[in-house]
């Protein structure tokens, strides 16, 4: 029985670890692909357009909006960001695991449209580590930090709309614990209707025919 991908939605608090993790989930297994987000936000140094991001005019993305070409988009921090339906869509029926790196906004509407999805939010092991790792980036102003700050405590009233929580203290550990707990989510009931269903069947048929 060939399976279909699930559409893993990972959220978490900036300065998380997110896309380390997701780099590290990538590098360590082949089960996944990663859904390139575009935005309308300005390229850090060393990122790449189709890598990372798509990175595009807020014209170009009001235009993708218009024509329904994106599963969710939210504005973050004064930036647009949304995830390209197409990509999604193939990818999951060739039986890819899905992961799609977005904040809470757009990963509640994903779950409206994709009751299916598995929702779990990265966090860091203390408020403390959390500061120091976005202090630590040198990338960003204090009034950057600030609002990426103040958003996380928004989001954390959030926390409980997901599926899972994972601690993102220890990098290997993390990425073991997350490929774990999706492994696990293919075998829940309600993502295997079909092959209950055809079992129920079959057993149906035998049990029919030995009378």
């Amino acid at each position: 029985m060939k399976r279909k991908g699930i559409l893993v939605v990972v959220s978490g608090f900036s300065g998380a670890g997110k896309g380390t993790l997701m780099k590290n989930l990538l590098k360590n297994y082949d089960d996944y692909a990663l859904s390139v987000s575009m935005t309308t936000r300005n390229p850090r140094e060393g990122e790449k357009d189709g890598k990372e991001y798509f990175f595009v005019s807020k014209e170009v993305f009001e235009e993708k909006v218009k024509e329904d070409g994106l599963v969710e988009y939210a504005c973050y921090c004064g930036n647009y960001y949304g995830t390209p339906k197409e990509y999604v869509e193939t990818q999951l029926e060739m039986g890819k695991d899905v992961i799609l790196e977005i904040e809470i906004q757009g990963a509640l509407k994903v779950k409206k449209k994709f009751p299916s999805a598995l929702l779990l939010f990265v966090m860091p092991p203390s408020v403390k580590q959390l500061e120091e790792r976005l202090t630590g980036r040198g990338t960003e102003t204090l009034e950057v930090i600030g609002q990426r700050l103040r958003r996380a405590s928004e989001e954390a009233d959030g926390i409980e709309k997901y599926d899972y929580i994972v601690i993102n203290d220890d990098l290997e550990v993390c990425t073991r614990e997350l490929h774990s707990i999706i492994r696990a989510a293919h075998n829940t009931v309600d993502r295997n209707g079909s092959f209950i269903e055809n079992m129920r069947q079959e057993l149906n048929v035998l049990v029919k025919g030995e009378k």
